[in-house]
């Protein structure tokens, strides 16, 4: 080839190769480098998918929900509501004559001598006389004046505003136990039916009975055919009635018995608008609703945000106070690392959990409001999770401090605040980005566990930790799979999604890993 022709072959070489050649090699800046190492990593462009995803959910899905965080929900359902009880007396009970005292030691003293069938007893120096007035019926008196009465059956008057006098009941179940049809109190004459019925005139007045069925509510008031009825079907252990009111509206009872007490419950089925509770899922719940009657994806989305924005506020907290002694100890060494490295060991050496245990029993007891016990679980949690990240950062500095670039800003009188803040501490940014990133998701699940155990987010409040703490029972774990499992799958995926990213970051900007 001839020297002409080379030369041409360089020149043009040359000239491919220019500075001014748009072609030319583009040199990618540190930061440029780093994101481009990041974003080929596939496993953690997938993290980062699935966190902007979760925060997606969380801060703008609460946005757009059509119901509210503590929105109750209701429903209409046929429930079986205790409306009356009943007993049938087996035991003597006692009422005392107008100005007379009949007191518990001497009812004692009359069970005694009604089964010894002696027809008087002393007590504190005075006889007491026993009368059988009829079955089952006795009198109590001393010196030939009557202090009380012992009976099985019970006067009851059909107006619960009417009260009942000593003399009239004494009257009434006399002539009850003796069969008689007729008795006369206070100057009043009342007709005695065999089934118990008590009348004055042609106006109900009472019934007596061995059974006494009672309302439970003061606002009820049962009637005479209600309680026949009653004592009918518990006569033959019967275990339900239809009855028909006085408006003509037909109800339905269920009787229950109780042996241990001898008490009956009787109950009444009536339409009740109760808590939407454990609803399964459905077009206007997605995922149900929870205990409360809540929509469990309209929790699951505040959940969300209050669980991120706990990881987010202690981890800030963290890392400032960790930059900040970190800094100062890795700096100035001497005694002041000395000082600054004892207090890390000493955190160390706190033990957090049963720390954070005892106050969180300490809130429920002083009464806590919910809002500010979360400032409180925020600030304890990062007040005990800096030691880590100070270390960390001392680490660094200890190293940088002796390059060539501190010599320099030395030189150039630069004051120890900017030494530190302004060209020590962003080079070790860089590891503090990968530590916090991965330690975000530790402090998820430590406040997911606290409030699983009732220590960490209090209703009416949501995270995912207490939405799981709805799980309680081997009962809704096994039959309402739409409580625990979505919170449990987000917070999976948001803590793996982070430790995926941190390990991201960490390959991304160390350049000695393996592509």
């Amino acid at each position: 080839m001839s020297e002409e022709k080379r030369n041409d072959a360089v020149e043009k070489k040359n000239e491919e190769y220019s500075l001014n050649d748009d072609r030319r090699v583009k040199v990618l800046s540190p930061g440029a480098m780093v994101a481009k190492r990041f974003f080929r990593n596939r496993i953690a462009m997938v993290g980062l998918f699935v966190l902007i995803a979760m925060f997606l959910f969380s801060f703008v899905g609460g946005l757009i929900s059509p119901y509210g965080e503590d929105q109750l929900f209701y429903r209409t359902d046929i429930l079986k509501k205790e409306y009356a009880s009943a007993i049938q007396n087996t035991e003597f009970r006692y009422s005392v004559a107008e100005g007379q005292n009949f007191p518990s030691i001497i009812q004692a003293k009359f069970i005694l001598a009604q089964r010894q069938k002696d027809a008087s007893f002393e007590y504190d120096g005075k006889t007491y006389t026993v009368t059988e007035e009829g079955k089952d019926f006795y009198s109590i008196s001393i010196g030939g004046t009557v202090i009380g009465i012992a009976y099985k059956d019970v006067f009851s008057v059909s107006d619960q505003a009417q009260k009942l006098s000593f003399n009239t009941a004494f009257a009434g179940l006399k002539a009850f136990s003796n069969g008689e049809s007729a008795f006369s109190a206070d100057g009043i004459d009342y007709t005695l039916a065999s089934d118990g019925l008590v009348s004055v005139g042609d106006k109900e007045f009472g019934y007596i009975s061995r059974f006494v069925v009672q309302p439970l509510m003061s606002d009820i008031f049962l009637t005479r055919e209600f309680k026949d009825k009653a004592i009918e079907v518990m006569s033959r252990n019967g275990d339900r009635m239809m009855f028909t009111d006085r408006s003509g509206k037909e109800h339905e009872y269920f009787f229950n018995f109780d042996p241990k007490t001898n008490k009956w419950t009787i109950r009444e089925e009536t339409e009740s608008r109760v808590y939407d509770t454990y609803s399964a899922p459905s077009k206007k719940h997605w995922l149900g609703t929870d205990r409360n009657g809540m929509d469990m994806l309209t929790r699951l989305m505040y959940g969300g945000r209050v669980s991120l924005m706990i990881g987010f506020i202690v981890e800030i907290i963290s890392t400032v106070i960790g930059i900040i002694l970190g800094g100062i100890s890795g700096y100035f060494g001497g005694w002041v690392d000395n000082l600054i490295m004892r207090i890390v060991d000493i955190f160390y050496c706190i033990p957090s959990m049963p720390i954070i245990i005892i106050i969180g029993a300490s809130m429920d007891a002083i009464g806590v409001p919910p809002k500010i016990r979360m400032i409180y679980l925020m600030l304890i949690l990062g007040i005990l999770g800096w030691p880590g990240l100070a270390r960390l950062v001392r680490g660094q500095i200890l190293s940088l401090r002796e390059q060539e670039f501190m010599t320099a800003t030395e030189a150039c009188g630069i004051s120890v605040n900017r030494r530190i803040f302004r060209h020590l501490i962003p080079n070790v940014i860089p590891q503090l980005i990968v530590s916090c990133t991965m330690g975000l998701g530790n402090t998820i699940i430590t406040e997911a566990t606290l409030s699983f155990l009732g220590l960490g987010v209090k209703f009416p409040f949501a995270s995912w930790g207490n939405i799981i703490n709805d799980v309680n029972n081997t009962f809704v774990l096994t039959n309402y799979w739409f409580i625990w499992i979505p919170a449990g799958t987000l917070l999976l995926l948001t803590v793996l999604a982070f430790n995926i990213l941190g390990d991201g970051l960490r390959d991304a900007f160390d350049p000695k890993m393996k592509r």
